[in-house]
């Protein structure tokens, strides 16, 4: 049983199931998902699209992680495969697996509650992105479990905004994520 509530009335309820965290298992159940382990367990979380910027990640979101490392995950590959707003002139980042493709991003070590917090603000649960464990390696090579969101997007990609790819764009470079992902994420041409 899935309940679909009105986003003011989401508001309203999401900190309140982030609090209560026998309500916050029952939330996730009742979409399909699994809320393992303690509110205050450390994670892995990482970031390939807008909230590699900290203006969205920290300031929008209100996250503060207690660490962060550059990252990336082998067998994936970015996509802008989703119809974001307005449909057609914006498309957000996705991952879809790809063997031999890897993505670019930034790992940020957050509390279960926070990211139960940060899955509400990405819709999740909700109909479009799924939160998914995968193995990641941060930039001196040590192996990591992160989770990450990824979407049943289109087929075919389309165009991010230019507001959006600048966020990826600024994210990577002070993150200061590889010249050639940076290079790569130059190359994606932005929605007219």
């Amino acid at each position: 049983m899935r309940i679909r509530m009105p986003r003011p009335l989401r508001r309203l309820f999401i900190p309140v199931v982030v609090r209560a965290w026998p309500m916050a298992r029952l939330w996730y159940r009742t979409w399909g998902l699994r809320l393992d382990g303690r509110p205050d367990d450390d994670v892995w979380y990482f970031a390939y699209g807008a909230n590699m910027h900290d203006s969205a990640f920290r300031a929008r979101r209100k996250m503060q992680p207690a660490e962060w490392r550059i990252g990336r995950i082998g067998g994936y590959r970015l996509r802008f495969n989703l119809d974001g707003r307005p449909i057609g002139r914006s498309a957000p980042a996705n991952i879809s697996a790809t063997p031999g493709h890897e993505v670019w991003g930034v790992l940020y070590r957050i509390s279960r509650r926070d990211l139960v917090r940060l899955n509400a603000s990405e819709g999740v649960p909700g109909p479009r992105y799924r939160p998914i464990e995968l193995n990641a390696e941060d930039n001196v090579g040590n192996a990591l479990t992160a989770v990450a969101y990824m979407a049943a997007g289109n087929d075919q990609d389309g165009n991010p905004s230019l507001r959006y790819i600048t966020l990826l764009r600024e994210g990577a470079r002070k993150h200061g994520l590889p010249d050639h992902w940076i290079e790569h994420l130059d190359a994606v041409r932005h929605a007219e």
